[in-house]
């Protein structure tokens, strides 16, 4: 494991500690990334008594590929065995209307501590490491907080506020990359024809990548944070360096043996 991932390994999921509040507490609508409608707050069907999944090995294949791009950041652990002690759900039902409402606002919470990890560890940002380190603790205690009071966190207020601080981040990285900057913040580049792209430190934060086709293309210092790599060819691209890139945006796309990605992330398996 990288010293990058290992500083994060608590924000990685541990499905044997949680009591699959995924598969529980969010909602599956019918469509390319689920094979079914499921109500939040209703187990799926696939959802074993250990709170295993009964076709993990078979997700893709069996109309479950929404599943393999979801990331918990390691918020299912943390609600399940710290904010609630360890409570099953199942054994405690009174639970369990609290524990879903806490799970996505423990995930955003360990979003965000996820990317100030990260911008901690970026040398172009050294400046920036003492606000850094207040907003990591500052995030961190908050995950701390009881379920009342978690429920009750405006963690959007408090979102925004880590939100301007990675921006800054951002700009420190990406003035590295040569030339001029592309800035493409939340652009609607669905099916986009980028074969080749000269992306180096262009900023694509919030960008709808669905389908683009992104072979070759050079995104070194790119910062990739919110971009949605639904069905985004990556094949030989090079993502090395870029900025907030996470493990659910790289399994969401379609890679192969040539794809160049940052150490801290890992090449999913359904590449070719």
């Amino acid at each position: 494991m990288s010293e990058n991932l290992l500083g994060r390994a608590n924000l990685l999921a541990d499905c044997q500690n949680c009591f699959g509040l995924c598969c529980v507490a969010l909602t599956f609508t019918a469509s390319a990334d689920f094979a079914i409608d499921k109500p939040a707050g209703e187990p799926c069907p696939n959802l074993e008594p250990d709170f295993g999944c009964g076709i993990h090995a078979k997700l893709r294949s069996k109309g479950f590929p929404g599943c393999t791009v979801y990331d918990c950041f390691g918020a299912g652990q943390k609600v399940s065995q710290g904010t609630f002690g360890g409570r099953d759900w199942r054994q405690e039902p009174k639970t369990a209307k609290q524990m879903f409402a806490v799970l996505p606002v423990m995930r955003q919470l360990h979003e965000l501590l996820w990317y100030l990890t990260e911008a901690s560890t970026l040398p172009q940002a050294r400046s920036l490491h003492s606000e850094i380190a207040l907003a990591l603790k500052e995030t961190e205690t908050l995950t701390e907080r009881s379920a009342e009071a978690l429920a009750e966190l405006d963690v959007a207020e408090h979102r925004q506020g880590v939100n301007t601080l990675l921006l800054r981040t951002s700009e420190l990285v990406r003035a590295g990359a040569p030339g001029k900057k592309k800035d493409r913040r939340g652009a609607d580049l669905i099916g986009a024809k980028l074969k080749g792209a000269d992306l180096r430190g262009a900023n694509l934060r919030g960008a709808y990548l669905i389908g683009a086709d992104l072979r070759g293309a050079d995104l070194r210092l790119a910062d990739l944070i919110g971009a949605d790599f639904r069905d985004t060819d990556v094949r030989g691209a090079d993502l090395t360096g870029s900025i907030f890139l996470t493990q659910s945006q790289l399994n969401a796309a379609k890679g192969d043996g040539e794809t160049l990605v940052p150490p801290s992330l890992t090449r999913p398996s359904h590449w070719r």
